[in-house]
C-alpha cells in the first residue's frame, strides 16, 4: 500500500507529485486545502518517498496503486491534483476511473508524449557514490557539476536521507529509473477521455503545455479550462504557491 499523510476531514482531496518527489512536497498547500475543509491524502507513488520498491513501474501501474489506495482507504467521489508525472497519473486515473474522480486539477504537464528530456539530472544522481559515505554538502557538490539550477538541487536534496548513521542515501529508485526513464513520457491512449471538470494550470516560463496542445487537452478532456500562472516555472506550486492555491480553491468551490 502506498504511503500517505492525511490531514483534515470531508471530501477526500489526493495530491500526486512528480517525478523524484514526494508527498512532503505538498505539506504546506496540503494543508492550506485541509483547512478549507477537505480530508488530504499525500501520496507517495511507488518508487518514491516511504512507499515501497518495485521493479514495475509504468503510468498503467501507478494507477492501480492509487486506485488500490482509495478502495482500502474506503474513498469514494475524489478530488485530484497532480503534478507532472503525478499529473499525467491523475489523468490516467480519471481515465480509466471516471467514476472515482469528479474533479481533476493538472499541474504543468499535458496528455501528450513527452521525450526523454531527464538526463542531466538521472547523470547527477548517477554520479554520486554512497559507499564512500560523503556528507550532504558532498552530495550536493557532486550534483552541481550536472545540475546548475540550485532550485532543483534543492528539491533533489529532499530525497536524501540518513539510511543508517553516517550513510546517506535517496529515498527513490535510481535503479529503476535508470532502467524505465522511457515510461515517464508516455501519452495518454487518443481514446482516453475524461468529460468532468478538468483544470490545466500551467507555468507562464514553462515549456511542458504549449499554446499549440490546448487541442489535443481538450480532445482528452472536453470540460478543461487551461490557467497560465505568470513568471513561474514547471514547479509552479512552490514558485507561487499563492496564485497556485487561489485557482485551485476557486475551481474545487
Amino acid at each position: 500500500m502506498l504511503y500517505s499523510k492525511i490531514e483534515g476531514s470531508g471530501k477526500p482531496l489526493l495530491i500526486i507529485h512528480g517525478f523524484l518527489g514526494m508527498s512532503d512536497n505538498w505539506k504546506t498547500l496540503g494543508t492550506q486545502f485541509a483547512a478549507d475543509g477537505f480530508q488530504v491524502h499525500l501520496l507517495d507513488l511507488r518508487n518514491h518517498g516511504r512507499s515501497f520498491h518495485s521493479d514495475e513501474f509504468s503510468y498503467e501501474i501507478m494507477v492501480q496503486d492509487v486506485y488500490a489506495y482509495c478502495q482500502e482507504n474506503a474513498l469514494e467521489s475524489i478530488d485530484v491534483i497532480g503534478h507532472s508525472m503525478g499529473g499525467k497519473t491523475a489523468m490516467l486515473l480519471a481515465a480509466v476511473y471516471p467514476d472515482l474522480v469528479d474533479k481533476l486539477i493538472v499541474a504543468d504537464i499535458g496528455p501528450k508524449f513527452y521525450p526523454p528530456h531527464h538526463q542531466d539530472i538521472l547523470a547527477g544522481l548517477n554520479a554520486v557514490d554512497f559507499s564512500v559515505k560523503p556528507s550532504r554538502n558532498e552530495v550536493e557538490e557532486i550534483m552541481k557539476n550536472y545540475i546548475p539550477d540550485f532550485g532543483t538541487r534543492q528539491f533533489l536534496m529532499k530525497s536524501l536521507f540518513w539510511q543508517e548513521p553516517g550513510q546517506l542515501a535517496f529515498r527513490f529508485n535510481l535503479k529503476v529509473f535508470n532502467e524505465k526513464i522511457d515510461e515517464i513520457g508516455k501519452a495518454l491512449a487518443s481514446d482516453q477521455v475524461f468529460e468532468k471538470p478538468v483544470l490545466f494550470i500551467r507555468g507562464g516560463n514553462s515549456n511542458y503545455i504549449l499554446d499549440s496542445d490546448f487541442d489535443g487537452i481538450h480532445n482528452h478532456f472536453p470540460d478543461s479550462k487551461i490557467f497560465t500562472i505568470p513568471n513561474a516555472g514547471h514547479w509552479l506550486h512552490a514558485e507561487n504557491p499563492k496564485i497556485f492555491y487561489e485557482f485551485v480553491s476557486l475551481f474545487l468551490k
